[in-house]
């Protein structure tokens, strides 16, 4: 057992989804472990649906990315939120692909707080002989998982075994299919990682919808008794069972402990010096540059132009899939209601149906925090560049009017145009968008023109909000100012202003004779 779950985790890279066998609702395990093509063929399943631009879980799987949507009925009538995705997408390929499935149905504990949950019990699909409705399975799956059920010590060999363990940072062990867990109550799944580092992922949302972005400080760092972070799922075996009529029928699932996988590793925790500091190739990084880096391979040139506009890229997506988030609130008569009495004393994830699936607070603050980590690493890589250091790959004669133009270049084309309350079409650039920021209301209840910051005379002349929902808009700043929710650390437009630190960058950097002895860069 102990070999071949070892020989389990090295996975081979992403090969194209095998055509499916005609199922029907039966879940026929045909094989006992999930082997290398397995893993390959769900990573590319996933690489897939990731690329199709689907926005919800029934949209996916209706897509025709999904090779196996012509055996499902009326299974693929299914909506799902963050926490429930990556299970659902796991079973869902177990299914169709005959393959064992197991998973952590109780934990003691909470979607929040400082410390990690306890494991209960664990359910597995095992035909007892009369077949099992695979629809029926996973639909029980689905009501008995949630956000903490990822918030499990990474560290630890459960007595329960947990669902994931902690993979190295390392190409091949971040690959379609990983999962990150925000300790904030949320869930991302990887659909593709670049030849660059930069790890791709999609989530799901209290509405439903899908959304798509680049794995980064928007996540936040996690304690490893928290698990918060990437995660892979654990290797199992379904032991002891019997072959009849070609399916295997009965036994019990083992699970391989994280001694056992070979790429398991807590350096996304721990660092890989013993001060918790990362360092690839004796070059001190931090840890989001450490983990692309990783990833990649040891890739660690990067040019800013191409940098700011990938990165500006990914920014427009999640600015739009936050317009699509107000338009629905809007649509839905919710910024038209009377605003409540009170808010939620947890504004992140609440049990108000109405708010958690309108509000848009923990949208916003991963929001801003992408735009925060934007505006630093460019102020590094312009850092760098000054200091003539090798990693910056520009052989351009003016970075500064290079970068100037590349940004009024992406501005302008992620442009968002909503209507105002008096039905008149506002168009805001991306270079609007960020001087905002701090000012769009994550308050479904608020008008339109508040939801995106126009806080103007000329707009606010158009929201009908009265002075009670103005006092909540004013009540509600501090938390506007909040890029992380653990910390509350808040940040403030001149954070995101990306176009004012290009502007105050010289135009070239400074000639600087080095001397005999001169300190050069730690990277080969």
């Amino acid at each position: 057992m102990r070999a071949l779950l070892a020989a389990l985790i090295l996975i081979a890279g992403c090969a194209a989804a095998q055509a499916a066998p005609h199922f029907n609702s039966q879940w026929r395990i045909t094989k006992d472990h999930w082997d290398a093509s397995d893993e390959a063929g769900y990573g590319a399943f996933i690489t897939a649906l990731g690329d199709s631009g689907c926005s919800s879980s029934q949209s996916c799987l209706r897509d025709p990315a999904n090779p196996y949507r012509g055996s499902d009925g009326r299974f693929l009538d299914i909506d799902v939120d963050c926490a429930k995705l990556p299970y659902l997408l796991r079973a869902y390929y177990a299914w169709k692909n005959g393959l064992p499935f197991s998973y952590v149905d109780a934990v003691s504990g909470s979607r929040f707080g400082h410390s990690s949950n306890r494991i209960v019990s664990r359910a597995g699909i095992i035909d007892q002989g009369g077949g099992i409705d695979g629809a029926s399975a996973i639909r029980t799956l689905l009501g008995n998982v949630y956000s903490g059920t990822f918030r499990t010590d990474a560290t630890q060999d459960s007595a329960i075994p947990a669902d994931f363990y902690s993979p190295a940072l390392q190409p091949g062990s971040i690959r379609p299919g990983t999962m990150i867990y925000d300790t904030n109550a949320h869930i991302g799944v990887v659909y593709r990682v670049d030849a660059a580092g930069r790890i791709y992922y999609m989530d799901a949302h209290p509405d439903f919808t899908i959304t798509r972005s680049v794995y980064g400080p928007q996540f936040g760092q996690s304690p490893a008794a928290l698990g918060g972070g990437l995660k892979n799922w654990r290797p199992l075996q379904l032991q002891g069972a019997r072959r009849q009529d070609g399916a295997l029928v009965g036994g019990r699932y083992s699970f391989a402990r994280n001694s056992q996988i070979a790429d398991f590793s807590l350096v996304q925790y721990f660092g890989t010096e013993r001060d918790g500091s990362w360092r690839y190739n004796g070059a001190r990084l931090g840890y989001y540059e450490y983990a692309r880096v990783a990833v990649s391979g040891g890739k660690t040139d990067f040019n800013p132009v191409y940098e700011l506009q990938a990165t500006m890229g990914t920014l427009c997506n999640d600015l739009n899939d936050r317009a699509q988030a107000v338009s629905q609130a809007v649509a839905n008569g919710i910024s038209a209601k009377l605003h409540p009495s009170a808010i939620p004393p947890n504004i992140y994830n609440s049990d108000d149906t109405e708010w958690e699936s309108y509000a848009t607070p923990a949208r916003d603050a991963r929001l801003k925090a992408g735009f925060v980590a934007f505006r630093q690493e460019l102020a590094r890589m312009i850092g760098l560049w000054l200091n003539r250091d090798p990693r910056i790959a520009y052989d351009g004669l003016d970075l500064k009017r290079d970068l100037l133009a590349a940004y009024d270049r992406q501005s302008a084309a992620c442009t968002i145009t909503y209507l105002s309350s008096d039905k008149r079409p506002v168009p805001l650039s991306f270079d609007d968008m960020a001087r905002r920021l701090f000012a769009m209301s994550f308050d479904p209840y608020h008008c339109v023109e508040l939801r995106w910051g126009d806080d103007g005379p000329d707009q606010l002349g158009a929201c009908p909000d009265q002075a009670g929902k103005r006092r909540w808009y004013a009540l509600e700043e501090p938390a506007r100012h909040e890029v992380d929710r653990d910390s509350h650390l808040p940040a403030g437009p001149q954070d995101v202003d990306i176009r004012g630190l290009i502007a105050a960058m010289p135009a070239r950097a400074p000639w600087v004779q080095r001397m005999p002895g001169d300190r050069q860069s730690a990277l080969p």
